[in-house]
């Protein structure tokens, strides 16, 4: 890997210009330049491998493709994480305390079994509850954090869309504990978890 930084040469008391600096076995060495060079090499060939993708590429490729474009702008609109924006959480109350998802299952949920993946379930029961507390928070917290969760697997991920729904159970001044049921568009119940989560002051 390459850093930048500004180094010195040969125990000389000045400051050299900046350089790129590889980390080798021996020790430094100076390769000028190159840092920006290999910068430019790894944009074409990413603009390559989108290209042959774009031109080449099944529809399951292409929609991987089209789910990290949203990922990204997700994240420079609303700042949310990556995996938030490559399952399109886009969440709503149904309830004063209950909130919930509905997306549909696209490839990138999905396991070798072709059911959602265990992971993706969890993250998303998570995201749910932490979702539901975050925006119950009163103006003396800066957010909260996940604490503890359990997670109970029922049934396969399996259908066109899942729907995620959490309930509040308590909020305290420090903790705050919720439930989260998914199921499928049929009703049938996938995953159920419950969680504690920090709350943290400002």
């Amino acid at each position: 890997a390459f850093v930048s930084l500004f180094a010195f040469k040969h125990g000389v008391n000045r400051v050299c210009e900046t350089q790129a600096v590889r980390f080798s076995p021996d020790g430094l060495f100076f390769d000028t330049g190159s840092f920006w060079q290999e910068k430019e090499r790894e944009k074409v060939d990413l603009r390559k491998e989108l290209d042959s993708i774009l031109r080449d590429g099944n529809d399951e490729e292409r929609e991987i493709l089209s789910l990290a474009v949203q990922a990204i702008q997700q994240r420079r609109d609303r700042n949310s994480a990556y995996l938030s924006g490559f399952m399109g959480l886009k969440g709503e109350f149904i309830g004063e305390d209950e909130y919930q998802f509905s997306i549909p299952i696209t490839p990138f949920m999905l396991n070798k079994a072709g059911i959602v993946h265990g992971g993706i379930t969890a993250a998303l029961a998570d995201s749910t509850m932490g979702s539901l507390i975050n925006r119950r928070l009163s103006d003396q917290y800066r957010g909260a954090v996940t604490a503890e969760m359990k997670v109970n697997y029922l049934s396969p991920g399996t259908g066109e869309r899942i729907i995620s729904r959490a309930k509040l159970l308590k909020m305290g001044s420090h903790l705050a504990t919720a439930t989260c049921e998914i199921r499928n568009e049929k009703n049938q119940l996938i995953t159920h978890a419950s969680g504690t989560f920090f709350m943290i002051r400002k």
